[in-house]
């Protein structure tokens, strides 16, 4: 399908263009503390992408409450005392750089709008222990959507809308791999909610309503197979390299193996898993958001996509 006929497609240039002034309070420290393991964004980046990303969504956020309150007049509702939270949703691949664009927006969110709250949720919290995976002979599906606890996702995302206080969600570490038994995050009435995940687009078969069908907002962060392929080995190594000293790690136990065995068994994964999943789960999906951020070598975002309507 010709993407031009859904979105507008904009050069890095042209897209740099549409920014206003703005002063920004974000230092190359802070930026270095935002970015996730082996992805690559500058400064440059905030200014030509983010920055005009972060006016855009101004623009709808101001009409978001302008509905809300036009809503209430007319079916003459009493005024709520606070209205209901913008919920922006981030998809993509494995390792392609979701949690780098989702903290950054957390942040230059937080700076454009110091009245409002803003949260930031990945959806890793719900994927099912692994003890459970286990029990389903599903753990070689994990990241796929059987292995997610939807029911339990949409629940929470229904809590969110409806300003809920203290929501507890499950902790996910990548350190372990799993659920950390005990441990929970709370999301206490946000005026805005970023939601990362490679499912937050998706459309399971099993249920009615839909993750996406709570987002005012949504992104997909989009690259080709191959780079995706090679990002995913290059975080694979550096993980192995700082979990050496930490026997609790999921990747302390690629120590003992020999280097080139434990990249073969990487992209057997690789291969097996994650890229299944994207071609059949997460790529799939891509049309359904609203902007998308195309990258390509180094982590470059060349192109940006809006959607139309």
């Amino acid at each position: 399908m010709n993407n031009s006929r859904i979105f507008l497609v904009y050069d890095r240039k042209d897209w740099q263009s549409l920014r206003e002034n703005a002063s920004l309070s974000l230092t190359e420290k802070n930026l270095n503390n935002l970015r996730a393991v082996n992805d690559v964004i500058s400064m440059e980046d905030v200014r030509e992408v983010y920055v005009p990303i972060i006016q855009l969504l101004d623009v709808y956020i101001k009409s978001y409450y302008r509905h809300q309150a036009s809503l209430i007049n007319y079916l003459n509702l009493d005024q709520p005392k606070k209205y209901q939270p913008y919920v922006i949703g981030i998809a993509g691949s494995v390792a392609v750089g979701k949690s780098t664009v989702a903290r950054l927006l957390k942040s230059l969110l937080s700076d454009y709008y110091p009245e409002k709250k803003v949260d930031l949720l990945t959806t890793d919290g719900f994927l099912y222990p692994n003890k459970i995976l286990k029990e389903r002979d599903i753990m070689d599906r994990k990241g796929f959507p059987e292995s997610y606890d939807m029911k339990r996702l949409i629940n929470f995302m229904t809590d969110v809308k409806n300003n809920v206080p203290n929501i507890q969600v499950p902790k996910y570490s990548h350190q372990v791999y799993d659920i950390v038994e005990g441990e929970r995050l709370t999301i206490n009435q946000p005026d805005i909610l970023i939601v990362e995940g490679i499912n937050v687009l998706q459309l399971p078969s099993n249920e009615k309503i839909f993750v996406s069908d709570f987002f005012d907002f949504s992104f997909y962060v989009d690259a080709s197979e191959n780079l995706i392929e090679k990002w995913y080995m290059q975080r694979f190594g550096t993980f192995m390299d700082t979990a050496f000293q930490d026997p609790n790690n999921y990747y302390y136990k690629f120590n003992d193996w020999d280097r080139k065995e434990a990249f073969a068994y990487a992209n057997q994964v690789w291969e097996t898993v994650n890229l299944e999943n994207l071609r059949e789960y997460i790529l799939p999906t891509r049309l359904r958001a609203n902007l998308i951020l195309h990258k390509t070598h180094n982590h470059y975002i060349d192109k940006i996509l809006l959607k139309k309507h």
